[in-house]
């Protein structure tokens, strides 16, 4: 029933198997991709003709988790799988890239590649397992697709590289690298490194391309197998006249449009060349897609200019070398409310960046295949239209926005402290207002120096260079700091971003079939000489982390207790914890651990809340002055509640150092006082004093009071009055050994006395309310 073809080879100690024939076999190819227990399902669908007017190549690819791969149900009110989570968007990219430049210039029919996930392991991330099984199901559906590809995640760990790391490792590793590239080539390179060197980061790089040949191998003996007739692509019409007409009439408007160093003026001059061309296209009497064919060819005029101009002389749009970077300026503490704020300007491409600084409970929740975890940094990209003087759609983040974000956030994120040496959730905003270039290393600028200003520790302040490339031929230009336009006209698209000490993170796009280690060592080395000078320039502005946070910024103080004391603290049902954010003004969170976080803009309202905590998990101790509050009054004394959870007595006669008749006379409900603890019985009852501590400042006072004189020792009493001496009370009442049993016999009106009442321990009766004989002391103050 089903003509089912596989292949499988080992990868790191795995099993990759690439299967086809068996599921989705309506679609032009479907590729069933297992590795380990992970498995990934792509298929490919293409259109068989071009949309009318259509001069754009229509490549959509979606990527899709499954939470029933993880043996999962989805969070929220539907349960089911909605539309693309950040962590979606972001591989869907990561497939798209390195397979779109493999299809030939001119091929507009509309493919669709959509990778689900059906299983899931928990060990390797499924994205390079997507991006193979993508690979593949080009690769047999027929389309001129000039690929295979293959894919492999590099790790790092003890100055060793490891290949497809567990999701453990990569966590406690010091690299996490995706690589696809083709047999010859490597196509894309997406990273995030501990400030690892050129030379580490370039062998990652290598380690995953010879991964990847293994994964094309495997990939074409399936095509072998399996593969569609390849497409019959129409022959593209001889456009070589045409192109010669275009250049004679707008050659030398193009040429001096990009003689003009101002954005601006430069496409203005560049439109009215395009509509110059158009204009005399249709007074000629060209049909509309001989038309739009024609200016199509005004981008491969320019480029040509471009390119030839920079490898000929070395000169670039602006007038700059190959190696000089843009003037740069950066400015921090530029917005007056945000907790920390920078402007970093780098010729044209401008990002204001802000950092907020929140609480523990403003940390954004993933629900994902690894199950629910909280991330306390987040970064956010804008690039709103009027950043490149258009006129467009502004509202929620696209693709791009939310790709270059996480670059970016891959950037920083190495260099932040750990949450026990700076407990907060950290947002990081940039808003692109400018942009000829670049504008996700210029997020990494200025989103290290907001970051810096609002007083987070950095390990080192961390800059960002995107660097570009021309090859023709053998021949070849490396471009740092590239504009828009060169990278639109160029062939590489390679950012690069670090500390003083090493790269934090690298993504390299081409549009090319790949380069070679030559120039992408070339580029490694120029890059590095980018990134210092921009560090420099940053430092001008601020050199290290503010060691004061900003007024308008919540404080934080950790506080642990024993595990044993998180019961009391939280309260039942939350009633204590509720109860001191509510009075205190303080936010409180408590870990399964006993770590307790209280937060708040006001350093008053924090000691209040600590305070409070310490007195629910701290004991008393003897001899120790504490601030109180008198919660009840009674006719004996007062209690004062003095540790938060704790009350003690002060009795009468400790409120003065002189005769109180009434505790009212001295003290009042609610009123604030200050105890020294004289005595914590075995039972936990607390004897307070308010006499010997000075109301006002809380130090101790002399105790003035002569101490009371010991009691007589008792005397013999002699014998008792039936005779008997030497004390000895003689034989029990009913001349037994013992005194037998005492019973009260019948009451004196002849009635049955019942029971003896049950005492308690200290001598009372337990049910008895009748409170201290008058003029006597409870039995836990009573004095020898």
């Amino acid at each position: 029933m089903f003509d089912v073809k596989k292949v499988s080879i080992e990868l790191a100690g795995k099993t990759l198997t690439l299967e086809t024939g068996r599921i989705a076999r309506q679609a032009d190819a479907a590729v069933l991709a297992t590795y380990g227990e992970t498995v990934v399902l792509c298929a490919v669908t293409a259109a068989k003709s071009v949309k009318e007017g259509q001069d754009f190549f229509p490549l959509t690819v979606h990527y899709q988790e499954k939470y029933s791969a993880a043996g999962r149900i989805p969070g929220g009110f539907f349960k089911r799988e909605r539309g693309a989570t950040e962590k979606e968007t972001l591989v869907s990219r990561l497939i798209d890239r390195p397979l779109r430049p493999l299809f030939p210039e001119g091929f507009y029919n509309e493919i669709n590649v959509i990778a689900q996930v059906l299983s899931f392991d928990g060990e390797s991330e499924p994205d390079m397992v997507a991006m193979i099984a993508a690979s593949a199901a080009l690769t047999l559906s027929g389309v001129p697709f000039m690929g295979p590809i293959g894919a492999a995640r590099v790790g790092y760990k003890d100055g060793e590289y490891q290949l497809n790391p567990s999701l453990d490792e990569v966590k406690t590793g010091e690299l996490d690298l995706v690589v696809a590239a083709t047999y010859d080539a490597v196509m894309m390179v997406e990273s995030e490194a501990k400030e690892l060197s050129e030379e580490i980061m370039l062998g990652a790089v290598l380690f995953a391309h010879d991964a990847s040949k293994k994964i094309v191998d495997a990939i074409i003996a399936l095509a072998e197998k399996a593969a569609k007739d390849p497409w019959d692509m129409a022959k593209s019409d001889d456009l070589g006249d045409l192109k010669a007409k275009l250049k004679k009439l707008i050659g030398k408007d193009i040429a001096a449009a990009y003689k003009l160093t101002d954005k601006s003026a430069r496409s203005n001059a560049l439109n009215e060349a395009r509509a110059k061309a158009k204009a005399k296209f249709t007074a000629d009497g060209l049909d509309a897609q001989t038309v739009m064919a024609g200016i199509k060819l005004t981008k491969k005029l320019e480029a040509e200019i471009v390119r030839g101009a920079i490898l000929k002389d070395g000169k670039r749009i602006d007038g700059r070398t190959t190696t000089q970077i843009r003037p740069i300026e950066a400015m921090v503490g530029f917005l007056p409310r945000t907790h920390g704020s920078a402007l970093f300007t780098r010729g044209e491409t401008q990002s204001i960046c802000t950092t907020t600084l929140g609480t523990k409970d403003a940390e954004q929740m993933i629900d994902g295949l690894t199950g629910l975890h909280y991330e306390n940094f987040m970064l956010h990209y804008n690039f709103p239209p009027y950043s490149v003087g258009e006129v467009g759609r502004f509202g929620a983040p696209g693709r791009r926005e939310v790709g270059h974000g996480k670059l970016a956030w891959r950037a920083l994120h190495p260099v932040l402290p750990s949450k026990d040496e700076f407990p907060y959730t950290i947002r990081v905003l940039s808003d692109i207002t400018e942009s000829n270039g670049s504008s996700s290393m210029a997020t990494v600028c200025g989103g290290s120096l907001s970051m810096m200003d609002a007083g987070v520790p950095l390990k080192r302040p961390v800059s960002g260079i995107a660097m570009g490339l021309i090859l023709e031929g053998k021949d070849f230009a490396v471009l740092s700091d590239i504009l828009g336009d060169e990278d639109h006209l160029g062939d590489m698209d390679f950012k690069v971003a670090g500390t003083s000490e090493g790269i934090t993170t690298m993504q390299m796009d081409i549009k090319i079939a790949g380069i070679t280690r030559e120039i992408f060592e070339a580029a490694l080395t120029q890059a590095k000489e980018g990134r210092a000078h921009i560090l420099g320039e940053m430092a001008k502005s601020l050199s290290s982390t503010r060691t004061e946070l900003s007024a308008h910024a919540p404080r934080i103080e950790t506080l642990q207790i024993d595990k044993s004391k998180i019961r009391e603290v939280i309260g039942t049902g939350g009633k204590v914890i509720r109860e001191i954010v509510a009075e205190t003004g303080a936010k409180v969170d408590i870990d399964d651990e006993g770590l307790i976080k209280i937060s708040s803009s006001d350093p008053a309202q924090i000691e209040a809340a600590r305070k409070w905590i310490l007195g629910i998990t701290q004991e008393a101790e003897v001899g120790k002055i504490y601030d109180g509050k008198v919660v009840n009054i009674v006719d004996f004394g007062a209690f004062v509640n003095f540790m938060g959870g704790k009350d003690g007595l002060v009795h009468v006669s400790e409120m003065k150092n002189e005769r109180v008749e009434k505790p009212t006379d001295v003290v009042s409900e609610g009123q604030d006082v200050k105890v020294k603890v004289l005595e914590i019985d075995p039972r936990g009852k607390v004897r307070l004093s308010m006499r010997v501590v000075d109301q006002e400042t809380g130090e101790e006072l002399e105790d003035t009071r002569p101490a009371r004189e010991a009691r007589e020792p008792r005397s013999d009493r002699g014998p008792r009055r039936d005779g008997g001496g030497g004390g000895d009370r003689g034989p029990r009442r009913e001349g037994g050994e013992g005194r037998g049993d005492r019973g009260r016999g019948p009451r004196r009106d002849g009635g049955d006395r019942g029971p003896r009442r049950e005492r308690s321990e200290g001598g009372n009766d337990a049910n008895d309310d009748r409170g201290p004989a008058p003029g006597g002391l409870p039995d836990f103050l009573t004095q020898d």
